[in-house]
């Protein structure tokens, strides 16, 4: 289980301080799926480098299955049972594909393995393998790269932000697959940023952040009427086109 208690965050930017994350406190129990929406600039990203350990808080504290990683780097975290998949993915000039999927799981990886997780993010295995991770691969085929390596482990609980931004229908509709049969199989606790409706739809919780804040929490049943009520959530695949 995840446990977040009064985590707070700011920057401060021309002599002025700005709050980013304001006392926001959450548990995800195992094996549950929490979606994490809101208005964009709502503090969302952040919150999710601030568990990963990305950003450090200015304060709060973080537990992981009753022990506080407040205090751990990166490394500790995931090695503690986090994973994570960043909204733009980092590039990596001279590795290739099967090889950061192998560093992903901490294990060389069967070549078949590799292009298992490929192919359940809607990518053709023969043609991203042997690819080196830089820019001659798209935004959208990173970010599904990023989502491989983020599956090529299992992790007590892993943090999607926004997975659904960039990928095209057809990959999209593989990726809920693929996070429905690890919800059902309730072997890792899933947190997922998004304002894509159907990945809320498959949410246990729901919560809304807003200016930094819990602006509110509760089962999916709570959560969705007023959510689309009073803050239509857009259901494109390309927020440019809204």
């Amino acid at each position: 289980m995840l446990k977040v208690e009064n985590l707070n965050f700011q920057i401060t930017e021309d002599g002025k301080t700005k709050k980013i994350i304001d006392d926001v406190s959450f548990e995800v129990a195992d094996g549950e799926l929490l979606v994490i929406t809101g208005p964009n600039g709502g503090g969302k990203s952040t919150l999710a480098k601030l568990l990963m350990g990305v950003e450090k808080a200015d304060s709060g504290r973080i537990f992981l299955d009753g022990e506080e990683i407040t205090d751990y780097d990166i490394n500790h975290r995931a090695n503690a049972g986090l994973g994570f998949a960043f909204q733009q993915p980092p590039r990596f000039k001279g590795m290739t594909v099967e090889k950061l999927l192998s560093l992903a799981a901490g294990k060389q990886l069967p070549t078949a393995v590799c292009c298992k997780l490929l192919s359940n993010v809607g990518l053709c295995a023969k043609e991203y393998i042997n690819r080196q991770v830089d820019a001659t691969l798209s935004g959208g085929e990173m970010k599904r790269i990023e989502i491989a390596t983020a599956m090529a482990k299992e992790h007590k609980i892993c943090i999607y932000d926004e997975p659904e931004a960039g990928i095209d229908l057809w990959s999209f509709t593989m990726l809920v697959k693929q996070f429905e049969k690890i919800h059902k199989e309730k072997k890792e606790s899933i947190i997922i940023i998004s304002h894509q409706e159907r990945i809320i739809n498959m949410a246990d919780r729901i919560m809304v952040i807003k200016d930094g804040k819990v602006e509110k929490t509760g089962q999916k049943e709570e959560v969705m009427q007023g959510l689309f009520m009073d803050n239509p959530v857009c259901g494109c695949m390309d927020e440019e086109s809204c």
